[in-house]
């Protein structure tokens, strides 16, 4: 009586070309782990990490330095708002004598938010995206 597996049916083919060196090493490992080349490939293509190559553009330079200039404004910002929350926290001062200066920045703060969405939008073409 024939023996009989429990495997799915398999029917392509994969091929591929290695040196002599990466082929030695394949049969190595795959006869260290004790299994078949087939499995030990299976195995690795579930199992593998594959992080994807990004390759950068004059597109994706020049949105990478706006977007850069873009988040050195917002830090400035932040700053100067973590300034004038801590101002009103250590003096007490009433929130109407500084609500100006607070809206003016938080005003900013969506202003560059926008600029930056518009700058991306107009880097990928999809500017109907970020519209305000």
């Amino acid at each position: 009586m024939p023996k009989k597996y429990n495997t799915p049916k398999r029917s392509v083919v994969v091929k591929t070309r290695m040196t002599d060196e990466e082929y030695a090493d394949f049969t190595e490992r795959a006869k260290f782990c004790g299994i078949s080349q087939s499995e030990f490939i299976r195995q690795a293509i579930e199992n593998a990490v594959i992080k994807p190559i990004i390759t950068v553009s004059p597109i994706n330079e020049k949105l990478l330095s706006t977007i850069g200039q873009l988040t050195a404004q917002l830090s400035k910002i932040g700053g100067n708002l973590n300034q004038i929350a801590r101002f009103l926290n250590e003096h007490g001062t009433p929130y109407n004598s500084l609500s100006g200066e607070i809206r003016a920045a938080i005003s900013d703060l969506a202003d560059l938010k926008f600029e930056i969405l518009r700058k991306v939008g107009d880097a990928v073409g999809d500017v109907q995206t970020f519209k305000r």
